[in-house]
């Protein structure tokens, strides 16, 4: 069972102050994200992922094991570290529900595989492309299961009702995008609307819930949530972003997947938001007919190069956003590594420029 540590206001009676060399400023340090600070407790975020797949019976394990061993950074579970490192909470709850919040992105990227027909992530087969989509789908649904059920291990079930309401946005955020495929009627405020669900909510999830877990005030938790909020959404335009400039060898995925289905990212409102009138015709009537959007026929139709500088820049505000909504935590080497997350994703965003 998973103790709740009541801890009320912002005093952490176990930080370290902010030393200079804890601070996550300067190239070298935005090449990779400011984990080292938690690298023990991320090990332990590792050691019990491998004893989760292990709860899964041994027929279903080998899968199980497939999905969660192609791991990647991690950022979510540092987040809920992180964030309850910084407010005092307990680093076993902490770790726990960072793993909650990873099994369930793991859940989510096996069943994105699928919709988007992707083919390898983290320079690995997907899911789908190795057995097919039948049994991928019911291993997303196995994780998400798992993961629900593990929620209902702590004492206070705010947390699994919290749990339970990002998944349920992340769902509906999918069954949003997957519905507005090729829909001219789209706007910014729709496709904002769809990333906080779709990849805002659980990074949401991962910070305000850890808070709520170390015992902070009502307040608090709202901005570290929504710190959490945003920065999520600043990753999600990176990652469209990513989808039409970067290369499949250095993402180690596959990439077009946004503009092959149809998905009107940022990028591409920018796009059809500023093109001339013929170009704006053009772009639509290949959207209508669900004709592939692949760079070449973007360059071939309109100055893209802005637009996706647009989108760079839209993320880069969200991320200033995010930092502001530290401001209650006390300086230490984690609300240090919380503001350098930031800087990391800005540092990934600043690379998508032509």
């Amino acid at each position: 069972m998973f103790r709740i540590a009541h801890r009320a206001g912002l005093v952490n009676p176990r930080a370290r102050p902010m030393t200079t060399s804890h601070a996550h400023s300067g190239p070298e340090a935005l090449k990779s994200p400011p984990f080292e600070v938690i690298r023990k407790d991320l090990d332990r975020v590792e050691t019990a992922v491998a004893e989760q797949i292990r709860a899964f019976d041994p027929a279903v394990e080998p899968y199980v094991s497939y999905v969660c061993n192609t791991s990647g950074k991690r950022i979510r579970p540092a987040l809920s570290i992180l964030t309850g490192r910084a407010l005092g909470g307990t680093t076993t709850d902490s770790v726990q529900l960072g793993v909650i919040i990873e099994l369930i992105h793991m859940a989510t990227l096996v069943h994105d595989d699928i919709i988007d027909g992707a083919t390898t992530r983290r320079t690995v087969p997907t899911a789908n492309a190795k057995w097919g989509n039948s049994l991928a789908v019911l291993l997303g649904d196995a994780l998400f299961s798992h993961a629900l059920a593990l929620a209902t291990d702590f004492d206070d079930n705010a947390v699994a009702r919290k749990v339970g309401l990002a998944s349920r946005q992340v769902c509906q955020g999918e069954i949003i995008q997957t519905q507005r495929r090729f829909d001219l009627s789209l706007d910014k405020n729709d496709y904002f609307r769809i990333i906080e669900m779709k990849t805002g909510a659980l990074f949401a999830a991962a910070t305000g819930i850890a808070a709520m877990l170390a015992g902070t005030a009502p307040e608090t938790e709202k901005r570290i949530a929504e710190y959490g909020m945003q920065l999520g959404t600043a990753y999600q335009i990176y990652d469209d972003c990513l989808d039409i400039i970067g290369t499949e060898q250095a993402a180690g995925k596959t990439l077009r997947t946004d503009l092959a289905k149809g998905k009107l990212t940022l990028p591409i409102l920018n796009l059809l938001e500023n093109a001339t009138e013929a170009q704006r015709t053009k772009l639509n009537r290949r959207i209508l007919n669900q004709e592939p959007l692949d760079l070449p026929v973007l360059v071939g139709i309109a100055e893209y190069e802005g637009a996706i500088e647009a989108a760079i820049d839209t993320g880069l505000r969200l991320l200033e956003n995010a930092r502001e909504n530290l401001a209650p935590l006390e300086p230490t080497e984690w609300s240090a590594a919380l503001d350098g997350i930031t800087r990391y994703v800005g540092h990934l965003l600043e690379n998508c420029r032509r």
